[in-house]
């Protein structure tokens, strides 16, 4: 918009009569020329002040809407955008006379409207009788989760006991969940899957067809007066590190045996009958079978014996992911194992596996590279890989471990605990590789002082890239990490 000045009309009269003036005279000619110049070249100096100024309005509107966009409360919409607004249309304040903005927000809180003006004052073409330029911008911020599959990858190991980590953990984790949702229950597009791990996964008793024949046997039969709780075993090989399917291979339940170390020599004396990390029978009560009346995460028995929280897969409800987090604990046997995590957080999120996982849709996972589509997991560890000297033996035994998903470190071919661990660490590095290369998005969190420099180089190598990894040594620093994965999977799109 234009505002002409009653002194510019004068002077275009006085330079309309000067342009007729045929008195011969050059005068007059020189003279208009003059004034022409003049205006050509403040049409061009006001031009790019102008345009200059209708950059920084259109940029500091879209800054504004994108703010308003992801507001975690909706009452600071609009406070968010007029603070964005003014931060970033301050690079005018020079040039511009006037700025205003101007918001409206629809009643769902999805569609937000902005439009804002600039005034910027004429200098050359004053002249013409242009005393000010106003220049005008809009635009429309729709506010929606973009489409996503999101696996959340916990770890449920007994170090998540200590310093209330695993409630830190879990409530950090609800609040990202809500932050993806918003105030909705279920949103288009959107499915999210929990994975919490400790040594072992529990998939879920409903999947004995995964078991190979033997492991369906096992199932059958291996477990007495008990039933298998769905806890599965490393496949060899190298498929521990892939995301094949039981058609590749089937599974082994994981199956923690009755075993029984009489006999063993100390250098001082035989341990006692029964000196067992996991005896199946209660010798005061005629050695009957007592296999898992509970199956909780301080004491257990037989052959499920730390077999933790089932696999949520993709949903799209809300509250049933919540309800997973809440039911989220920490067990205290086996160790540690990142790789046995993230390689079923894969599974989850893999289409190879599309239709497979009881209680999720038929039709997902999606393919890879589904247009519009992201596959994110989001995995947390607060400490390193590592296998535990099993805890009923006063001493330690040498070559022994906690029974695990991979086995005792024995099963693993090795006669050390830091060669285990060794060995976690690589496979955990080549799951890495493997996921990222499928094009799924990888955030990584250590979490607590207890992850050395080694683990936080490997969470943030498996990260998608180095601003999607997080070391949070507190739970504020937890919370902060959560709230901002969060807002960056909150995605936003400019619809016009």
């Amino acid at each position: 918009m234009f505002r002409q000045s009653q002194s510019g009309n004068e002077k275009l009269s006085l330079l309309n009569r000067v342009l007729k003036d045929e008195r011969g005279s050059l005068v007059p000619a020189v003279a208009g020329s003059m004034l022409m110049l003049t205006g050509a070249a403040g049409l061009s100096i006001d031009g790019a002040r102008m345009f200059y100024v209708k950059d920084v309005l259109q940029k500091s509107l879209d800054s504004a809407g994108l703010a308003a966009g992801h507001a975690m409360e909706i009452d600071t919409m609009e406070a968010d955008a007029r603070e964005f607004f003014e931060a970033n249309i301050a690079a005018v304040d020079n040039l511009a006379a006037s700025t205003d903005m101007e918001i409206e927000i629809s009643e769902d809180n999805e569609l937000i409207t902005l439009t804002a003006e600039a005034t910027v004052d004429a200098t050359f073409m004053s002249v013409f009788g242009f005393g000010e330029i106003t220049v005008s911008a809009s635009t429309e911020i729709t506010r929606e989760t973009r489409g996503m599959e999101l696996v959340l990858v916990m770890d449920n190991t007994g170090s998540m006991r200590h310093d209330g980590k695993i409630d830190t953990m879990k409530e950090a984790a609800t609040n990202l969940v809500n932050t993806v949702y918003g105030d909705e229950e279920t949103h288009t597009n959107l499915w999210v899957g929990v994975v919490p791990y400790i040594t072992q996964v529990n998939v879920g008793n409903a999947h004995t067809n995964w078991l190979t024949a033997a492991g369906q046997t096992l199932v059958d039969t291996g477990f007495p007066d008990t039933e298998w709780m769905g806890c599965i075993a490393a496949r060899g090989s190298g498929l521990d590190e892939t995301d094949d399917p039981p058609s590749v291979e089937g599974f082994e339940p994981y199956y923690w045996p009755d075993t029984d170390y009489e006999g063993w020599h100390d250098g001082g004396g035989f341990w006692e009958f029964g000196q067992t990390d996991n005896n199946w029978f209660d010798e005061t009560d005629d050695n009957k079978i007592t296999i898992v009346e509970t199956n909780n995460r301080l004491d257990a028995l037989g052959p499920n014996r730390g077999c933790g929280e089932q696999i949520t897969p993709l949903v799209p409800e809300k509250t049933k992911i919540t309800d997973a987090i809440a039911a989220m604990e920490p067990w205290s046997f086996g160790g540690t194992a990142t790789p046995m995590g993230l390689s079923w957080g894969w599974r989850v999120l893999s289409p190879r596996w599309r239709g497979l996982w009881f209680g999720s849709d038929a039709a997902l996972p999606m393919d890879y590279g589904t247009p519009f589509m992201d596959k994110v997991i989001v995995m947390l560890t607060d400490g390193k890989n590592e296998f535990i000297e099993p805890a009923s033996w006063p001493d330690p035994m040498p070559g022994i471990s906690d029974y695990t998903a991979y086995g005792r470190i024995t099963d693993m071919g090795h006669g050390s605990i830091s060669d285990a661990r060794d060995d976690l660490d690589d496979r955990f590095d080549q799951i890495c590789a493997n996921v990222k290369q499928e094009g799924i998005i990888i955030y990584s969190i250590t979490f607590g002082s207890t992850p050395d420099d080694d683990v936080k180089t490997a969470f943030e190598n498996c990260a998608t890239n180095p601003a999607f990894y997080f070391h949070a040594p507190t739970a504020a620093s937890l919370e902060t990490a959560f709230d901002t994965i969060g807002r960056q999977l909150s995605n936003l799109r400019l619809s016009k």
